[in-house]
């Protein structure tokens, strides 16, 4: 593990690996663990850098008022600390979210972009409806006593959670702060990122599920017509969390477009 300093926040990262880099930016409610099947089995190739975002895992507590760009700029730092150069950055759902603010802020440090199951915010991907709807469960989920906190939202496997990966699932849930978890998914409520989409000149993946019902393929089939030259692969059988559902389809997926463009 690495820590760096980010004004008054301490920012983890693991790194493994030795090559170019290859940063992976997990989603919401979870930390760098959740990018398990990946971290090492890419080691081989690449360095490979997963971090826990401020208010998740072992970095600091969100300050408040923490802001999108707040986020792009811790991740900006992260890169800065590995020292290699821009790197290929990937995100997840949320963490796509966060990707491409830290493109707006600091494209100089992103060699590509693979976009994951990923949003342009939920403004500037889904209904408003179903923005509307996801805004209300997140209110709900924060208003239970802390010992009542569940930080599962639903849809995010095409059927049940691999079975090897429900022990490292409980215990992301267990250690997810319900503030942090609940300033991640309104500050994704309100992001609308589209116009940053046709302005986008790096190489770029979207690696989507097929059975995403929290991401669908129709956000993917949005992001393919703004996004110059973007290349979509659809992943068979997956759902919202598409690394853990076929791990080795994702990594050679990842593996082949990292070579391509590394």
């Amino acid at each position: 593990m690495a820590m760096v300093q980010v004004g008054g926040l301490q920012v983890a990262y693991d790194r493994a690996g030795q090559g170019p880099p290859l940063v992976l930016v997990h989603g919401a409610g979870v930390n760098a663990r959740m990018w398990q099947p990946q971290f090492y089995a890419l080691a081989d190739e690449f360095t490979v850098v997963a971090w826990d975002e401020p208010g998740a895992g072992r970095s600091s507590e969100l300050p408040e008022g923490f802001a999108l760009a707040d986020y792009a700029h811790c991740l900006a730092a992260v890169i800065e600390d590995v020292g290699l150069g821009p790197a290929q950055v990937a995100g997840l759902s949320w963490g796509g979210t966060v990707v491409l603010e830290l493109y707006r802020h600091r494209p100089e440090l992103v060699r590509t972009l693979l976009m994951v199951d990923a949003y342009a915010g939920w403004k500037g991907s889904l209904p408003p409806e179903e923005v509307a709807a996801r805004v209300e469960g997140v209110r709900r989920m924060l208003s239970v006593p802390p010992e009542e906190f569940d930080p599962t939202v639903p849809g995010l496997f095409a059927g049940e959670p691999p079975a090897e990966f429900v022990p490292l699932l409980d215990s992301m849930a267990r250690d997810v702060r319900p503030a942090s978890m609940g300033a991640q998914l309104l500050l994704m409520a309100e992001a609308d990122q589209r116009d940053l989409l046709p302005r986008i000149e790096v190489p770029t993946l979207l690696l989507w599920g097929e059975l995403d019902a929290r991401s669908p393929l129709s956000v993917a089939r949005a992001f393919e017509e703004a996004v110059p030259g973007a290349e979509l692969v659809v992943l068979p059988g997956a759902g919202h969390v598409s690394n853990l559902e076929t791990p080795e389809l994702f990594n050679q997926a990842v593996r082949a477009f990292c070579r391509a463009h590394g």
